[in-house]
């Protein structure tokens, strides 16, 4: 029986589509190219509108339409619009998800991770936006149990509870930035140190209105940390003066360390300026290495 008059086989579609036999075959047998007829000897053929449902089908499969979907299509339940349009959801989605995971590899490359460590990160990287923030809010939850809702320490929880969104396209920082602050407020050291500073700020602990100028501490112990200047040298103590008065008391002195001690740590710095690098700001200048360095010098001056 000739093409012409009866139909094409599927060797006959193959060599007119460029498409291999047992592809034809397959959709041939998925419903999505049915034939029109049977030849004499029982062989499958098809008409010429088996031809363009060919091309059409081939056309939404490079598209990465799937099998369900070109059948809406062909079928017109769904336009090649409205098929398009949620195939382009679902791709950003996925690029969404590669990129995370590109970020994720990046940053076990330049680490060197364990392999605990690198699924850590993966599991971190692939959380949705509500998980993340339940990691945040379970951590703050933890450091301020049992305080009052009109203590000091309320105000600084509520502003750590504020997680900056990861954008749809995050920079490989960011990603970095959010893994390590996952990797920080899961340390049981790092959620001990918080309570502490939580509960010691309640109880009126904080730092008092007459401490150290936060602008003073920064010049003058940030620059004889650039200089080299011991905390403990007769240098140390000419700079120490400019920020403390030289006749404070020594037991003020000691009482103004204590309370440098408790609200000086650079974990909690880094935390922040990693919410920072998360909302994709610059994060403000180290300020603990001054802090410690004025520690060391109350600390020598016998405060």
């Amino acid at each position: 029986m000739s093409s012409t008059s009866a139909g094409f086989t599927i060797g006959q579609l193959a060599r007119r589509t460029g498409l291999p036999t047992r592809t034809i075959r397959f959709w041939s047998d998925t419903g999505l190219v049915p034939p029109a007829g049977r030849s004499a000897g029982g062989y499958r053929l098809y008409d010429a509108a088996a031809v363009a449902r060919l091309d059409l089908v081939r056309t939404l499969r490079e598209l990465g339409l799937g099998l369900d979907q070109v059948r809406a299509v062909l079928a017109r339940a769904d336009t090649v619009a409205e098929v398009a349009a949620a195939q382009v959801t679902a791709l950003d989605a996925e690029i969404r998800t590669l990129r995370l995971r590109r970020a994720v590899l990046s940053t076990v490359a330049k680490r060197g991770s364990t392999i605990e460590e690198t699924l850590l990160m993966h599991r971190l990287a692939r959380l949705s936006a509500r998980e993340r923030q339940q990691i945040i809010d379970d951590f703050v939850a933890e450091v301020v149990d049992g305080i009052g809702p009109d203590g000091p320490a309320m105000g600084i929880a509520e502003n750590m509870r504020r997680l900056p969104e990861l954008p749809d396209d995050p920079a490989p920082e960011q990603v970095d930035a959010w893994i390590e602050l996952g990797e920080l407020v899961a340390d049981e050291d790092f959620r001990r140190r918080v309570r502490e500073m939580a509960v010691a700020g309640n109880a009126g602990a904080g730092e008092p209105a007459a401490g150290p100028d936060p602008q003073a501490v920064m010049e003058h112990a940030g620059r004889a940390l650039e200089e080299g200047i011991a905390p403990d040298s007769a240098a140390g103590r000419a700079v120490l003066d400019r920020i403390v008065p030289p006749d404070t008391p020594a037991a003020e002195r000691a009482r103004l360390r204590e309370t440098l001690e408790t609200f000086t740590d650079a974990r909690v710095e880094r935390y922040w300026h990693l919410m920072a690098m998360i909302q994709g700001t610059p994060p403000p200048p180290a300020g603990v290495p001054a802090f410690e360095w004025l520690i060391a010098a109350l600390r020598a001056s016998g405060g």
